[in-house]
Order: C-alpha cells, then structure tokens, then sequence
C-alpha cells in the first residue's frame, strides 16, 4: 500500500467516529463498518505474505464443522448435536513457521483478540477469544475459519450473531453451506448480503448439502436462488462454484468425510478451484472494492456531517437573534428624562463662556422658540392633572416588566424543541438564515423545514423562520432546563440598577457627541443655542417607545428614529410622540431627529451590551460556547477527513 493512502485510511479511521459523535449524528453502524473495514480489510492486508481467508458459515446444523473437518481431512471441531453447538470461531492456518505472528494476530483482529491455539474440542463451547490449529495439508489451501452459526437464539436475539458477522466481515471469500430446509430463509441471506455487500463486496462457493435424488438442475436452481437473495442481479460474477454434498447416513455418524461435487460444468474440484484462483488479482479487485466503498462511505458521512454543521450554525444563529431581539424587547422604553437630563448638562458646562455668564445673569438670547412654546404648553395641560408618576418611576416600572417579558420569552425559547424568529425579508440575518436553508435542504436527507413561513403584519410582510434544535445541543439544554427559573429571573432583576446606570464610558461617548454637534453646528445656532431649547423641553413632552420590526403607532404626529440592534438586526424604531398642536416646523422637527437618533443610540448601545452579557451568562452562553466550540471541532475534522481522502486519491465512480 502506498504510504499515502496508508496515511489517508489512517486518518479517516482516527476522525470519522468523534466526529459523528459530536454531531449526535444517527450513523452508528455505518461508523462501525467503515472503521471495521478499515481496521481489519485494509490497513492490515495489504502484505504480499497475507493469506487468503476463507470462513465457512451457514445457519444452525447446516454442516459447518462438519464441512471443516472434512476439507481438512482432521476431525477436530466438534460436530453433530443440537444447533449453536460451537461458540467460537476455529481457524486452521499452514503449519508452524510458515506464517509471521504479526499475522496470525491480524487474522484475529476483526475480535479485538489475540488467537490462542486450541487446546481441547470442549474450548469451542464456550465463547471467548478465537482459537487456531495448524494445517499441515500440502498445496497451497487457504486459512479456513469454522463459525458459529447465526441464527440460532431465541426471543428475537440471535446467540453467535455478533461472532458470526465479525468472522464474515474478516474473511475474503465465504463458503456457504445451506440445506434444503433453509435455502430460501431470507433472514439467513439478508444477514450474508448485509456483510458481504457492505463495503467491498466479497465473492463465495456455495455448498448445497441435499439428497441424493436432486438432480443438478434442481441443486443449480437453488443454489441460484441463495446467490439472488445476497447479491441480487450481480449474483453470477461473484459465485465462484456450486457444490453438493449428498445426504449419508455415514457422514451423520462421523465415519466419513463429506464428499463435495461440483454441480456445474465449469465448476472444478473444490480445491483445485480454489488453488487456481488469481490470488494476487482476486486480492487486488477485492481491496479496490473497499477502497472505493471506503471512499464512497466516508463522502456520504462528511455530506452529513456538513449538513448537520450547517444546522449546528443555523441554530446558534438562531439562538443569538432571539436573544438580540429579546434584550431589544427588555430596552424597548428609553429613560428620557435621565439621558437627556445628563446630556444637557454635559452640553452646558461646554458653553462659551458669554453664554454662561448671560445664564447666570438671566438674560439667555433670546431663542427661536415658537415650537417650543406650543409643545411646553401642551406638557403643561397633561401635568395639570393630577400629579402623576414622576418620569423615572414610570421607566422603572415599564423597565421591570420589559425585563421579565424579555427574559421569559428568552428562557421558553431556548428551551423549547424550535426556536422562531420573525425578521423582515430584507434583513442581513434573515438573508443568512435564507442561504443557509437553502443550502441544507440541497442534500439527500433534508431537516424537517425548507424554506421560511411569510407572514403579514401590520407594517408590511415578515418572514418566520422556525429553526429546530440540533441534537448536539440538548446536554445543554438540560443543563438549563435543570435551573431554577425564579432564581435565574430574580438574579436579573438585582441587577437593575447597573442596567440603568449612566457609566464611565456611556458619559465618555455622550461627552463626545456632544462636542461633535458644536462641531457641526452653524453660527446662528450657537448664538441662539436652539438646542439647549430643545434638551429642557423634550423630557417632559415626548412619550418614547421601541418598536421592533414592523409599526408605527405615533404616525404622523411622531418623530421615527431608526436605530441598529445587536448581531445585525437594523429593524428598530425609536418613536417620539409629538403634539399636533405644537406647530414645530420642519426644520425644527429635522434638527430634534438629528438630535435624538446619535443619543438614543449611545444608550442603546451601552445597555444592549450589558443586557445581552447578562442574558448570556444567566441563559445561553453554554448554549452559544457548546455550538462554537462544536463547529470549530467538526469545522477541523471535516478539512482532516478531506486531507485524508485527498491522501488516497480514489474517485468513486472512476
């Protein structure tokens, strides 16, 4: 074998399982055979010294031991009795010397067990590790492997069956041996074809162990008939003879050998047959067989496993978008009076000094204020009631229960066996979302979704995307589902106040807004100072709101502002109720929009940060850690895996 195909199988074998065991991928048996191909068909073969192998193999009282002990001229495997007498499996290999050890260890390797040599016929009756005896028949046999049968066993649970395929599967040509009672069982042929049609395809002799009143024409039809139920209509190019072996009374008894006739004209002596195959072309078609199926196998497990990853992704994308939209949905009140309270400060201690002198002496210039007047007037006719709560305790207490709605709506998702996001057809994460459906669904075995739902809402159309849980992520959700939700929501709610504090670095971004408005104020403005105007009215005359997605419930008496969220997600509105009656001017109206945007975003973005920390460590950052360090994993294995078949060079197909 070349070096680097030897490098490329290794490397498959070293990757395939923790990979697909990562992915929680339901690929078990397609994992074990491919790694037990590898590891019993291939890497250990490919010697010019390797011996060819054949197991003899059939249903329970078929004749197995029987047919061993009588190729080999010995009786040495016990044989007669009930079925499922033999537990182990018997090899027979050329005479000592004649084989290396490391050989001999890799004929048993296929059971994970070194061969011992037989000491007595009564070790075969119990299970355990595989057994040798040495054949000293001169011409050059094959190491022939008695088995036990496979379908002995009761309650649905065949006893030797396990046994049995790992002797098949180590084999390179079978010698099944069948009677007319079982010729047709297809659970007997369905078993072989599983084994020998799996990954590399395996030739076999047939043994028909029947009366003598058959004729050739009946035994040939039967025998076809096996042949059709483990290779289908490729059963001819892979039967290499038909044999029987007559009924006698004698061969019962164990006073004489069975006898094995060939039942077609082509077919020769049963050694003989066997010595004048093309061992080194039989070997060689035999392991471009596995190859290619090797090849073809690991594709189809990377495919799937590319799949998952891309669901993997899609469900952590998910899991980052419901909660960017969740910590908009617990900041969607903005805290107007504390904010800009704090910037107008911020902004009058950087006035000109005339102007701080004209405050204190209290004859500030005198200001465009005709939509100011008629906006505090309005304010004026809302505070004349009763007196209401003040500003920060209406916040807090919308804040509260933002916070709580949020929080909930974060926790029933994550846990649940879906997650939805709503999102608007033209946003960068639902086009994300759209590439990555598409791209799944591609392939042979799609999820249970293609494409998303399309819904209307009230200010245009939105689509739904209901992205279901990768398997990989339950531990993770268990671990979340195992903690107290009450202790979890009120640990959030202790943390309100840092939430809603003005922090350094918030003053340090408010305080750099603020100089570049002077920045790029005009010369009237800054005599007039239209904009402190602006900051001691807006506090108690506008009622301000987030609306996620879609809707504009101030309409036209509102000023909408539209705002950038986390991950992406730019469909955010800041609205601002305005009187009617205000009689702002356009200009007016503009100017406060060109204010406001800058302010609210500075907070919003501070706060975002710290709630979606806060989400994080209390609900999905085990979530969102395990789905990434998870696809850098599988990210790594499957550009391993593509080395390694890179390494091998094999095209299916060619």
């Amino acid at each position: 074998m070349k070096q680097a195909i030897h490098s490329g199988l290794k490397n498959i074998r070293a990757q395939i399982a923790p990979l697909t065991e990562g992915l929680d991928l339901d690929m078990v048996e397609e994992v074990r055979a491919l790694t037990h191909a590898i590891d019993t068909k291939l890497l250990t073969r490919f010697s010019p010294d390797f011996p060819l192998v054949a197991a003899i193999c059939g249903g329970g009282s078929s004749g197995k031991s029987t047919l061993f002990n009588s190729l080999l001229k010995t009786r040495v495997a016990p044989s007669g009795g009930k079925a499922g007498l033999n537990r182990r499996v018997l090899f027979s290999i050329p005479g000592k010397g004649s084989l290396r050890e490391d050989v001999i260890r890799h004929l048993a390797r296929a059971f994970a067990a070194d061969p011992l040599p037989l000491g007595h016929q009564s070790d075969l009756l119990e299970p355990g590790a595989p057994l040798y005896i040495e054949d000293h028949s001169s011409g050059s046999r094959p190491v022939l492997m008695d088995t036990p049968d496979f379908d002995t066993g009761s309650g649905g649970r065949y006893t030797n069956r396990e046994m049995a395929q790992s002797a098949l599967e180590a084999a390179d040509i079978i010698i099944y041996i069948f009677t007319n009672s079982n010729y047709n069982n297809r659970d007997n042929t369905d078993f072989i074809a599983r084994v020998l049609t799996g990954i590399g395809r395996r030739h076999c002799f047939l043994v028909y162990r029947v009366y003598p009143s058959f004729t050739a024409r009946e035994v040939e039809a039967h025998a076809m008939t096996v042949a059709r139920g483990i290779y289908g209509d490729e059963a001819r190019e892979h039967v290499l003879g038909i044999y029987r072996v007559d009924e006698q009374n004698q061969v019962a008894a164990g006073e004489l050998f069975m006898s094995l006739r060939p039942v077609r004209p082509s077919d020769s002596e049963f050694f003989g047959a066997i010595e004048r195959l093309d061992r080194l072309k039989l070997r060689s078609d035999q392991h471009a067989a596995i190859l290619k199926d090797t090849v073809t196998q690991t594709r189809l497990i990377l495919d799937r496993s590319s799949q998952s990853l891309d669901l993997l992704k899609l469900h952590a994308d998910a899991v980052q978008t419901v909660q960017s939209l969740c910590v908009q949905q617990a900041l969607q009140h903005f805290p107007l009076d504390h904010v800009m309270r704090r910037f107008a400060q911020i902004w009058s201690a950087s006035d000109p000094t005339a102007v701080k002198i004209m405050r204190r002496a209290g004859s500030i210039v005198e200001f465009p204020l005709k939509a100011i007047l008629g906006a505090a007037g309005w304010a004026r006719k809302q505070l004349s009631a009763a007196a209401p709560p003040s500003a920060d305790e209406n916040f807090s207490r919308a804040f509260d229960e933002d916070l709580v709605t949020a929080v909930t709506e974060l926790h029933q998702q994550v846990l649940g066996d879906r997650l939805s996001v709503r999102l608007k057809p033209d946003d960068p994460v639902a086009e994300r979302m759209r590439q990555t459906m598409a791209r799944i669904c591609t392939t042979a075995d799609p999820p249970a979704f293609c494409l998303p739902s399309t819904e209307q809402t009230a200010g245009g159309g939105a689509q739904v995307f209901e992205v279901p849980v990768h398997p990989a992520m339950r531990p993770a959700q268990q671990q979340l589902a195992g903690r107290d939700f009450g202790a979890i929501l009120k640990d959030i709610l202790s943390r309100k106040e840092d939430l809603l504090a003005i922090t350094g670095n918030m003053e340090t971004d408010l305080q750099a807004l603020a100089d570049d408005f002077r920045d790029r104020m005009g010369v009237w403005d800054k005599i007039g100072q239209t904009f402190w105007a602006f900051l001691n009215v807006l506090p108690t005359t506008l009622a301000v709101t987030y609306v996620l997605s879609t809707g504009d419930p101030v309409g036209a008496v509102g000023i909408k502002v539209k705002l950038a969220g986390l991950f992406g997600v730019k469909d955010l509105y800041a609205l601002f109720a305005i009187p009617a009656t205000s009689g702002m001017k356009k200009a007016d109206r503009k100017q406060l929009e060109s204010m406001l945007g800058p302010i609210v975003q500075t907070w919003l973005n501070h706060k975002m940060r710290v709630v979606s920390d806060l989400f994080s460590g209390e609900l999905t950052g085990d979530l969102i850690d395990r789905a990434d360090r998870l696809a850098t994993e599988v990210d790594s294995r499957l550009g391993e895996l593509e080395t390694a078949l890179g390494e091998i060079g094999f095209q299916p197909g060619v």
